[in-house]
């Protein structure tokens, strides 16, 4: 006979060598209970829900690691003049300073699925806050370059670890017709990041504080990291975490606190779904059954840099720089497209589960092709400036309905639990080491050929326009076990 392995304990190698009878009325009928609740799991994902309040301060606490991140990315653009004077930076070592923190980034993203399997999703968000507030404070007591760098990568790992952890955190505890404008939250937390430091970067600027700005433009992340780590106190575990630690009534109760529409068949649904973890505990994420969740997850990353986008908001300032615009006129325009990043990215949420994630990439991805290289054109010709601004504008925007609110939904959806951690900071990774690759050559090339990176980041999206034509599936409305059953992953 065929067996096939419905039922997923770990008595399974022992009733094998059972009679084929037995096996049969044992297997069937788990098969039958397996069903059932599955069943019972898709009504309840069609029953419409409201978000209570545990949810949301969940959610919104779990995403507080996004605007963070969001900061970090956005106010060492506000900096970089003054890291040059101070410190006499050649281009080349300008782009290592901005890059320094990606390499504590890359190694937070590698290595975040370690202690989010171990102790939880949320206890490891918590080391993430700590990290956080020891590169703020660092940064701004710097005595040199070397410090500055070494409390760069310190804060690095925090970003990199909560971009693993917090939309993993948000996605397991989000009912599926919510999962994506919930995980939203996080990119939503980013881009809130990054408009607070643009602003505090202005702010800053008008006290005139001479070359002990960059300090205090560092050192003020410190305030908003501090909050991150009292809020992490008041939230609970994710449900499916809980289950992988066999803490079942845990979970049962976490998912009612949710609000999730038949909480019983859900538990059952994940139950099932987890169950060969326990016969294949330390699963490699690298066989050939996750070969598309991988493709996805490293090529969203990596296309979500191949973008440009933290290049240009690294060094924003310098790109209006290089432009012909002052000091605080640089500074004040980046206000405007940070604005202009958070009211488009509240628009690609309320869009996200209606449209689909597909979608949104297609139409996102020609409007970065388009202003991409009307901005190469722009400095190819060193004319038309008046028009940078706006392109950017429209880019911020093109990038924030796709790719910004995309990437990190689909990345906490298109792997299974057992090997959702690994996968995602897989995904990470990619997007780290893209990143920081990207960031370290962006000056030396913008130096000498301004209009090159453009060009490149535009052919790029039309790559990606493609790959997401035929490749991605559409994972809008699924529970993450029905997304593991239509990808085919047992």
């Amino acid at each position: 006979m065929v067996r096939r392995p419905l039922c997923r304990t770990p008595c399974n190698t022992a009733i094998l060598y059972y009679q084929d009878d037995l096996l049969r009325a044992i297997l069937y009928g788990v098969q039958e209970a397996i069903e059932n609740a599955r069943h019972a799991s898709s009504i309840a994902t069609s029953i419409p829900m409201r978000l209570n309040s545990y949810l949301i301060r969940s959610t919104l606490v779990g995403a507080l690691g996004g605007l963070l991140f969001g900061f970090d990315t956005a106010v060492i653009s506000g900096t970089t003049h003054q890291l040059t004077l101070v410190y006499a930076l050649s281009s080349s070592q300008l782009g290592f300073t901005v890059s320094s923190a990606l390499v504590g980034t890359v190694i937070g993203a590698m290595l975040a699925g370690i202690p989010g399997q171990r102790i939880g999703r949320r206890d490891s968000l918590r080391i993430m806050a700590a990290l956080y507030i020891i590169s703020a404070v660092g940064c701004a007591l710097a005595w040199n370059w070397y410090a500055l760098l070494f409390f760069r990568v310190i804060g690095g790992l925090g970003i990199g670890g909560s971009s693993v952890l917090g939309p993993m955190y948000i996605a397991e505890i989000a009912p599926a017709q919510w999962r994506g404008r919930l995980v939203g939250m996080f990119q939503i937390n980013i881009v809130v990041g990054i408009l607070l430091a643009y602003m505090s970067n202005f702010l800053i600027a008008t006290f005139h504080l001479g070359l002990r700005e960059w300090r205090w433009q560092l050192g003020v992340a410190g305030i908003p990291a501090v909050l991150f780590l009292v809020m992490l106190l008041t939230i609970g575990r994710s449900p499916r975490w809980l289950v992988t630690q066999n803490r079942i009534d845990e979970a049962r109760a976490a998912l009612r606190l949710s609000g999730t529409p038949n909480s019983e068949a859900e538990l059952q649904d994940i139950i099932a779904s987890i169950h060969l973890d326990r016969q294949v505990k330390d699963e490699p994420l690298f066989s050939r059954k996750y070969r598309l969740p991988i493709f996805l997850a490293v090529s969203i990353g990596m296309f979500s840099q191949l973008s440009g986008i933290n290049a240009i908001l690294y060094y924003l300032n310098d790109i209006f720089a290089q432009a012909g615009f002052n000091s605080l006129s640089s500074d004040l325009q980046a206000v405007y497209v940070g604005l202009a990043n958070l009211a488009a990215t509240v628009v690609a949420m309320t869009l996200i589960d209606k449209l689909g994630r597909k979608t949104l990439l297609l139409v996102g991805g020609v409007g970065m092709t388009i202003c991409l290289t009307t901005v190469a054109v722009i400095f190819q010709t060193h004319g038309h400036r008046q028009y940078l601004l706006p392109l950017l504008i429209l880019y911020i925007i093109s990038f924030a309905i796709s790719q910004g609110a995309v990437v990190w939904v689909y990345l906490g959806e298109v792997f299974p639990t057992r090997v959702r951690a690994k996968g995602l900071s897989l995904g990470s990774s990619s997007n780290w080491v893209t990143n920081a690759i990207i960031s370290g050559v962006f000056p030396i090339l913008a130096v000498h050929y301004a209009s090159l990176p453009f060009y490149f980041f535009a052919a790029m999206m039309v790559v990606e326009f493609f790959l997401v034509l035929f490749i991605y599936p559409e994972t809008k409305g699924l529970s993450l076990e029905e997304m593991q059953r239509k990808m085919g992953i047992d």
